[in-house]
């Protein structure tokens, strides 16, 4: 039963979002500005493995204010699948694609031990891991601010 009343609130809501025209595009780059302020603050107090989290965070809003920018709202957190959605309204470079296909890689190693056969992911992402998500998540959250005309929040 409570399955099957999530599946109806989802329909509701979509629904309810066409019929209104209710746009989120600054909200979701607000908050993908916000997650790359938290990876650089996570960097810079050694929090390596959560910085690589909050890249992959910031990239994901990113892609996601772009497509709401299109109207074409999508959920999920692949940043590959994403991409190819927002690859339908504009160009997307190779180099994004590779910044996307590393900061995948951050998305549940960094947060669960159990993706790693002993020790936390604490012990697993250094500074260099964390200054390179932060690099490559800055690059795609840039990229939406262009593509949607938002500067910044």
């Amino acid at each position: 039963v409570m399955r099957e009343l999530c599946c109806v609130e989802m329909i509701i809501g979509t629904s309810g979002y066409f019929r209104w025209g209710l746009r989120r595009v600054r909200d979701w780059i607000v908050q993908a500005l916000a997650d790359l302020k938290a990876a650089h603050d996570l960097l810079n107090s050694s929090n390596y493995a959560w910085a690589c989290f909050a890249g992959h965070q910031a990239a994901e809003k990113a892609l996601k204010a772009i497509l709401e920018h299109f109207g074409t709202p999508s959920t999920g957190h692949n940043l590959l699948e994403l991409l190819a959605e927002v690859s339908a309204h504009v160009e997307v470079s190779e180099e994004l694609r590779d910044d996307c296909k590393t900061l995948n890689r951050h998305y549940i190693p960094t947060q669960y031990p159990s993706a790693f056969s002993s020790g936390a992911p604490a012990e697993m992402y250094d500074e260099k891991d964390a200054r390179e998500a932060y690099s490559r998540a800055e690059r795609v959250v840039r990229f939406a601010q262009r593509i949607t005309g938002i500067a910044q929040g």
